[in-house]
């Protein structure tokens, strides 16, 4: 199943640009920046849009910019608008039980806490596909709302620009279709 839309899950506004919450909108960025895209802002869909075109195919990236605990309110029209299967939709975000510069990909799931999933589950479903880019924990549930909107350390800020870099990398094969191969290179350690 090829993937026509990657959605990083963030929060808009400079005040979070840099904060472990973002790790979603990083990855985007990233494939931004290695396939040229310009993103533009969409009103109706509350998000900054923009494409790529991959062998011959159009695939949209998509940056919300709706708070992290409403992205539904930006995903679930930007889907149904362009009629997007949700299996057909990789959402990218940050993810607290990963350590600090891992990634996993998974297929499709609940939202295991992550207020931005929760927010898309009702309008999409689950089966959509998922990139969790790995932040870490605190240590302690009360420590983590100010973890997830805190800056990393300079350390774990280099672990997960390199972590962004290698699942740009595996994009290929993930607009391909190649999941499993994806999947395998992402997690198995280098």
């Amino acid at each position: 199943m090829k993937i026509q839309a990657i959605i990083g899950l963030g929060n808009p506004g400079d005040k979070y640009q840099d904060t472990r919450h973002n790790a979603g909108f990083w990855y985007v960025d990233a494939l931004a920046d290695t396939y040229h895209c310009v993103f533009k802002t969409e009103k109706k869909f509350k998000a900054e849009v923009g494409f790529i075109t991959h062998m011959g195919q159009k695939v949209w990236l998509v940056k919300p910019q709706t708070f992290m605990n409403c992205s539904g309110q930006s995903v679930i029209p930007f889907a149904n608008f362009y009629r997007i299967p949700t299996e057909e939709i990789l959402v990218a975000y940050d993810e607290l039980d990963l350590p600090v510069g891992t990634a996993k990909l998974k297929r499709n799931g609940g939202h295991g806490g992550h207020n931005g999933l929760r927010d898309i589950i009702p309008g999409l479903g689950h089966e959509f596909k998922r990139l969790r880019i790995g932040i870490g924990h605190p240590g302690d549930k009360s420590k983590v709302t100010p973890w997830v909107l805190g800056r990393p350390s300079q350390d774990d800020a280099i672990s997960i620009e390199r972590c962004i870099d290698k699942c740009v990398g595996l994009t290929d094969q993930l607009l391909k279709g190649d999941w499993d191969k994806a999947m395998k290179d992402l997690h198995t350690a280098d």
